[in-house]
């Protein structure tokens, strides 16, 4: 008998995993509050340079100002006074309209920067003046947290595989809520990035293995529901940033609050069960057969389970002896190196993808909070579609449909100009609907494809490889400034050759998880 049997037995979706996926819920949803911090975190305000150094105890001291920017600073084309420059000393003339700033020398900013604070009250740019020759700090901060999601991925993988996902839940629980803590008490810039970088390696932890124990404590024909269940957790975290955010405008106390759900996820913790799926592949009958008795008492089975005795569960699976599986494992055979390497690749591109869009949500002529709210909403009615696409489509042919899409949105917005911000900012919810679905099935899909004992390490590498595109994703921004269109055109080039080779990946509609890697060796 394979566990999906025995599990389709005592009720493959009732209370005892719907308990499972509301526990969880209190920690996933601080995923996507810290995975898209930034947007608000990192804000940047408008900004000028101070002016003080002007003072020359006459005339400049008597002006308004409103005169004092004028003769202090030159102007862009559309009106709105230079971020970075200054004049290397008054334009009196301005004054008298009688200057041109071609006569004038111009200077960086020699005392800092005033910000408008209207919008937020404190951000890491406000904090550190992460401006002009130094916004690449600023985008870094969000490359250096996801880098540090891209190390942690693997390790709490290979760690869960080893000594199982309850455990180290916990302990990604724990530190992910010290190192958030520790981020707000940073006394400077690089402290911050370091307290970020193991605050997204603990947070690595939560995402990878929450949804590998809540899809292998499910049966396979309501694994697609409940995969679509775990992802509204992203959704209903997206909205909650959005409304914290909006309410929080100083960024230390925002990342206090949006960490805080991790609190009662930790005394939750005690009725997380641990992965009977993953104990019978390690041939820890006795265990298994406690979670999976617990199973069926709460989901009202008790009597279709009397015929499940320890015996059976010691023979449900081949004896797999004290092999341990690694990394390696995953490129050993030619069967599951042709999909590690093919999935990776999917990931990386769909990751790239969903934060060049989800990390740049300004530009669409509506306010940050705005964008993120419609950005988040467009993902309800988006699941609800991939849901029944999925049941009748399949897996395969969703992803690479939904990463094609995506990148198409991304080439019609290249030429549609930005004072039709209408347009743009539909074409662009768009988009990140079609990006978002390709995430939504890829996590779950990728949790079909691995084997259950290396399930956990095949999750940890695409999430390596997934971080190592989002590491790059936000400094692409930066090169607009060499040609303007080439942040979207990369982002798009990179979605449609991820949507192509997803179709290298095997289907696993109505396909019962493999336990081992001959599962996917063998022919089928």
């Amino acid at each position: 008998m394979k566990f999906d049997d025995t599990l389709s037995e005592i009720n493959g979706f009732g209370k005892f995993q719907v308990r499972l996926f509301l526990i969880q819920m209190l920690s996933r949803i601080t995923l996507p509050c810290h995975f898209l911090l930034n947007n608000f975190m990192a804000a940047v305000p408008p900004h000028h340079c101070n002016i003080s150094t002007l003072e020359d105890g006459g005339i400049f001291g008597n002006l308004t100002l409103h005169q004092k920017l004028l003769v202090s600073i030159p102007t862009e084309q559309d009106g709105t006074l230079n971020s970075c420059q200054m004049f290397a000393k008054p334009q009196y003339g301005y004054l008298s309209g009688s200057n041109s700033s071609e006569e004038a020398s111009f200077i960086k900013c020699q005392s800092g920067w005033v910000y408008d604070n209207s919008t937020f009250k404190s951000t890491l740019v406000t904090e550190w003046d992460l401006v002009c020759s130094r916004k690449g700090m600023n985008k870094a901060t969000a490359t250096i947290f996801f880098i540090g999601v891209m190390i942690g991925a693997p390790l709490f993988g290979f760690l869960s595989d080893r000594f199982g996902r309850r455990r180290l839940l916990l302990v990604s629980y724990l530190s992910s809520l010290t190192f958030a803590i520790l981020s707000v008490f940073s006394t400077s810039y690089v402290m911050f990035i370091i307290m970020r970088f193991f605050t997204g390696m603990a947070l690595a932890g939560i995402s990878i293995i929450s949804i590998a124990l809540n899809v292998e404590w499910c049966s396979v024909e309501r694994r697609t529901f409940s995969g679509i269940i775990i992802s509204l957790d992203w959704t209903i975290g997206s909205w909650l940033l959005t409304g914290i955010a909006f309410f929080v405008r100083d960024w230390r106390i925002l990342i206090v609050v949006v960490t805080s759900p991790l609190i009662p996820a930790i005394f939750a913790w005690r009725w997380v069960p641990e992965s009977a799926r993953w104990l019978v592949a390690k041939n820890k009958a006795e265990a298994a057969h406690h979670y999976i008795m617990k199973c069926a008492e709460t989901n009202n089975r008790s009597k279709r389970i009397s015929t499940i005795t320890q015996t059976l569960l010691e023979s449900a699976e081949a004896d797999t002896g004290a092999r341990k599986y690694t990394l390696v494992d995953l490129f050993r055979t030619p069967k599951i190196r042709k999909l590690a390497i093919c999935s990776g690749t999917v990931w990386y591109g769909v990751a790239f993808t969903y934060y060049g869009i989800s990390l740049n949500i300004t530009g669409f002529g509506l306010n940050p909070f705005l964008t993120q709210f419609i950005f988040a909403s467009i993902e309800m009615p988006m699941k609800i579609g991939v849901y029944f696409s999925l049941e009748k489509i399949g897996r395969r042919r969703c992803e690479m449909a939904a990463l094609l899409s995506a990148g198409l949105c991304l080439f019609i917005n290249i030429f549609i100009s930005k004072d039709k911000w209408v347009i743009r900012t539909i074409v662009a919810v768009l988009g990140k609907s079609m990006s978002e679905a390709s995430f939504t099935i890829l996590f779950f899909y990728t949790t079909e494809l691995y084997p259950t004992v290396v399930r956990q390490n095949g999750l940890g590498y695409t999430s390596f490889v997934a971080r190592l595109g989002v590491s790059i994703s936000p400094l692409v921004m930066l090169l607009e400034d060499v040609w303007q269109f080439f942040p979207a055109a990369a982002y798009c080039a990179v979605a449609v050759s991820s949507g192509l080779i997803a179709s290298l990946l095997p289907e696993t509609l109505n396909t019962q998880l493999p336990e081992f890697i001959e599962d996917i060796e063998k022919p089928r």
